[in-house]
Order: structure tokens, then C-alpha cells, then sequence
């Protein structure tokens, strides 16, 4: 990823002012309506948002055992923290998501739709099952990507 990562920085810091973000699912892959296969990234600022889990911001955890609960703290997190770089869940591209129980997977996703809302186009999107996070409880870590002007 750090290549990617590395790579991705140096176009974005090479291009023209203003966000391009051009979603791409490419003939011969199976399209999803959750998520992008790829997105093309041609100018604007990149922000990356670390693992959010289902905490406040004292640092307790927010709906032990309750995906449902859990999944809307991580995405209100993922919210504040876009804002704090002038974007909005409109100008994220690539969302990593680590769920514990994979069983709990369509409770993630409607909460996620909700949040997703209004994109003209899904963002790329990896979901990984886990047997744990970094602390007992948790049941869903998700990190973002976002380019905004």
C-alpha cells in the first residue's frame, strides 16, 4: 500500500487545482453497487483518515456488543475527522473496512449506505474479516481515503 500510497501522493501534488476523481468499473469485473473497482485520481488534495473504531471522544467505546451502533460511531468519527480537512463522505474514494463477525456484514453495509448517500459513484472498497481489532470489544475498524480541491 505504501507504494500506492507514495505514487498516488506524487500525482495529486503534480496536477492542476481542483478535485478529478473519475470512478471506473472496468468491463469484464462483476459490478457492485457498493463499491468502484477503480478510481483515477488526476488532481486535488489527498487526505487519508486512520482505522476509525466505535469510540467518543473521551475514548469510550459505543455500543458494546451492537454492530448497528458501533458502525454509526465509526462513520460519525469518519464524518468529523473528513471535515476537519474541508472534505465531506462525497469526496471519499477508497474506504478499508475490518469487521470481527462477519455474520453481522449487511448490518455494516445499510448503516454505510446511509452515509454514502448522494455519491454519484461508490468509492473502491475492501472488507476484511478479523478475529480482533486492537481492543476487546470493537467490532468494526474502517480507515478512508478522500481527495478534496
Amino acid at each position: 500500500m505504501t507504494g500506492f500510497v507514495t505514487s498516488l501522493l506524487i500525482l495529486v501534488l503534480a496536477a492542476p487545482k481542483g478535485p478529478a476523481v473519475r470512478f471506473v468499473n472496468p468491463e469484464g469485473l462483476a459490478k457492485s453497487p457498493r463499491y468502484s473497482h477503480v478510481a483515477e485520481i488526476s488532481r486535488g488534495k489527498l487526505v487519508l483518515i486512520s482505522g476509525q473504531v466505535a469510540q467518543d471522544a473521551s475514548g469510550n467505546l459505543v455500543g458494546a456488543g451492537d454492530m448497528a451502533a458501533q458502525t454509526r460511531q465509526v462513520f460519525e468519527n469518519l464524518k468529523i475527522a473528513l471535515a476537519a480537512s474541508g472534505a465531506t463522505f462525497k469526496n471519499v474514494v477508497n474506504l478499508t473496512s475490518f469487521i470481527v463477525d462477519m455474520s453481522q456484514l449487511e448490518k455494516y453495509r445499510e448503516i454505510r449506505t446511509e452515509y454514502l448517500k448522494g455519491m454519484s459513484e461508490p468509492p473502491t472498497s475492501t472488507t476484511v474479516g478479523v478475529p480482533r481489532l486492537v481492543r476487546e470489544g470493537y467490532l468494526l475498524e474502517v480507515e478512508a481515503i478522500a481527495v478534496v480541491p
